[in-house]
């Protein structure tokens, strides 16, 4: 992608990069790949189970519903879980939120990372309002097919600008992605031509970015847990601006000083060094059996196999030595007091030394409540973390994209545990027959504690038959939800 001269004030041609993302949105069948598509299918699953549990927690439930009391849509986009019919915009802002806040949905590692299921707010906040206004019109409605063949095109947009992008590495918060995945998605859906699309991504490009500062010590804070809902509805406001005709800006990256790449990328050149297709979705990792970030998820199960050897000596441990990778290290290294939920979910120390104690983790662990437990500051305080070279290079490697961590514990007479190590955690593509039937299950326990007996039924038979699925009008599916 060459600048274009600062002086001139010819247009130039599209940046390809928002070319290809738009020309991939238009033309790419998704559907050619069962196995994305079935992958999908799971991490729409997957994704509402997360949402329909953060609506346990208050912090979460008051970020809920209109922008301002009253300002209701009936007929608009349902919000899993509730009985708030809003705008798409709003919706989309509502779903994200519920759907990230447990930071329980699925993973996407490289070198930058984050929650490509994070765009389900913008998927979903813009096909059910769709869908009952095509119905109200006496048009057919979108299917669920249309859905889960957006959400393999998000991820893939999203995951492949991931693939060599470290936009952390210059501050920039990896939300920025689920805005610009949304936005192009959401573009398509709306039935916006080729011109429109590019020019809301262009839009996406250029909007700015969040910076990580609500992610990291001595900022960590919930702001993180609502921030890619806020990315995904940016993503509709963007698209439903251009669908009026709006302009787009054609070098949005490459423009010398005033584009993306100048302004916010201190210079670097955006690097692709793949097409789009189904790679992301096939690939992608899920969080199946504890909310824990994603660079900690091994050493969590390492925790919990040593659990038995340790739970009658914690008075005893000496130290407790954690290897991870470089990643982990800079992320989710972190000592000192913890403030809050965001504090300790982003703490590797923590994440190992709860289940050190208790033989497993949970959203509640991460309480003000649980946190009181002076054990778990104790074993934090005897923890080191160092990186282990393989898992950093594993955790790149195309064929591999580990995660892997080692735990070992050390006592005061000398001996010590085995030394406990796993590259793939339970939701990798390696572990795919383990993991799907613990899916089945979170999605199955998370609808059956906020839904009548009778929708249940009907979600549980629908989300087992992949065809059935697909087939089913949005608006169907998403009434089960309302409550």
């Amino acid at each position: 992608m060459s600048a274009h001269d600062i002086r001139s004030a010819e247009r130039p041609p599209f940046d390809t990069i928002l070319q290809a993302m738009t020309d991939y949105v238009m033309d790419y069948d998704a559907s050619q790949s069962k196995l994305a598509m079935e992958t999908a299918r799971y991490c729409l699953m997957d994704s509402l189970a997360c949402g329909l549990m953060a609506l346990d927690y208050p912090e979460c439930t008051k970020l809920l519903g209109p922008v301002v009391p009253g300002a209701n849509l009936p007929g608009g986009t349902r919000v899993p879980g509730t009985a708030y019919e809003l705008d798409p915009v709003k919706a989309a802002w509502d779903i994200g939120c519920v759907v990230r806040f447990l930071d329980f949905n699925d993973t996407w590692l490289a070198a930058e990372w984050g929650h490509p299921s994070d765009n389900l707010g913008a998927i979903l906040g813009i096909a059910d309002w769709l869908s009952r206004k095509r119905v109200s019109e006496g048009k057919a409605p979108l299917v669920m097919k249309d859905v889960l063949t957006a959400m393999v095109q998000a991820h893939e947009i999203q995951g492949v600008t991931a693939l060599e992008n470290a936009f952390n590495r210059v501050g920039l918060d990896h939300v920025m992605l689920v805005r610009i995945a949304s936005t192009v998605v959401a573009a398509k859906m709306l039935g916006g031509s080729r011109e429109e699309v590019l020019n809301a991504a262009s839009h996406a490009w250029i909007d700015g970015c969040s910076l990580r500062t609500y992610r990291h010590a001595p900022n960590t804070g919930s702001r993180k847990s609502w921030a890619a809902g806020d990315a995904s509805s940016r993503g509709v406001r963007l698209a439903l601006i251009a669908l009026t005709g709006e302009m787009g800006y054609p070098s949005a990256l490459t423009a010398k000083t005033w584009g993306f790449q100048d302004a916010l990328f201190r210079g670097n050149e955006l690097k692709f060094s793949q097409g789009f297709g189904s790679y992301v979705m096939e690939n992608i990792l899920f969080k199946i059996s504890f909310p824990a970030e994603f660079h900690a998820q091994t050493a969590v199960e390492c925790a919990m196999q040593l659990h038995p050897a340790v739970k009658d000596r914690l008075d005893q441990i000496e130290r407790i030595e954690i290897e991870t990778q470089e990643a982990g290290c800079r992320i989710i290294d972190k000592t000192g007091p913890m403030n809050n939920y965001a504090d300790r979910d982003h703490c590797i120390q923590y994440m190992v030394a709860v289940p050190l104690i208790k033989g497993g983790l949970t959203a509640a662990d991460y309480g003000d409540a649980a946190a009181a437990d002076s054990r778990i500051d104790a074993l934090r305080a005897l923890t080191t973390v160092k990186e282990n070279p393989r898992f950093s290079t594993e955790y790149l490697e195309a064929d591999k994209r580990y995660i892997g961590n080692s735990v070992q514990v050390f006592f005061k007479d000398g001996t010590a545990t085995e030394k406990v190590s796993i590259d793939a955690p339970i939701g990798h593509r390696q572990r795919r027959n383990e993991g799907i039937p613990v899916l089945v299950k979170k999605f199955e326990a998370a609808i059956a504690a906020k839904l009548s007996a009778k929708k249940c039924a009907a979600l549980n038979t629908m989300c087992a038959d992949q065809a059935r699925l697909e087939t089913t009008p949005v608006q169907e599916f998403m009434g089960l939800f309302a409550v």
